[in-house]
């Protein structure tokens, strides 16, 4: 018999996924969680200011959020500056260091990637990274985000 659990599969494959990168990140002297090296990634873009802009885009409610900022802020890699208009607000943008540890972080994730696509043909991916997008489509409509 099959386990037709999806919803069960798919957070079990997610929890293994998330356990191994930040094993793997940790054995590699990197100094970030892959929840961490995300928000780096994001900062590095440029276009992300406030905490808000950062909760909504990594999909974790504020308070996850801000104990996330706090130990990236605490080693060195963000700093939080007040909001020129808006005390209340607060923008986060990365550092030099901050920098350097998500291209350290990058180069292991793309291993993990690597090793996760190991062992499928092109279009095996294809069609699984198919199905992984259809749910985005199909709960991003449900939470009016289309």
């Amino acid at each position: 018999m099959t386990d037709d659990r999806l919803i069960f599969l798919i957070f079990t494959a997610q929890n293994k996924l998330r356990t191994y990168l930040n094993n793997a990140l940790a054995a590699a002297g990197v100094r970030v969680s892959y929840a961490q090296a995300g928000i780096i990634f994001l900062l590095k873009q440029g276009s992300i200011g406030t905490m808000s802009d950062l909760s909504r885009l990594i999909g974790v409610d504020n308070s996850t959020l801000t104990g996330l900022v706090d130990r990236l802020e605490k080693a060195g890699f963000v700093a939080r500056q007040a909001s020129s208009t808006d005390r209340r607000s607060l923008s986060v943008r990365i550092t030099p260091e901050g920098i350097a540890e998500g291209e350290k972080a990058k180069a292991i994730i793309r291993g993990v990637n690597a090793e996760v696509k190991e062992g499928f043909s092109p279009e095996e991916l294809e069609s699984f990274k198919g199905v992984l997008r259809s749910f985005f489509d199909k709960f991003d409509k449900q939470e009016g985000r289309t």
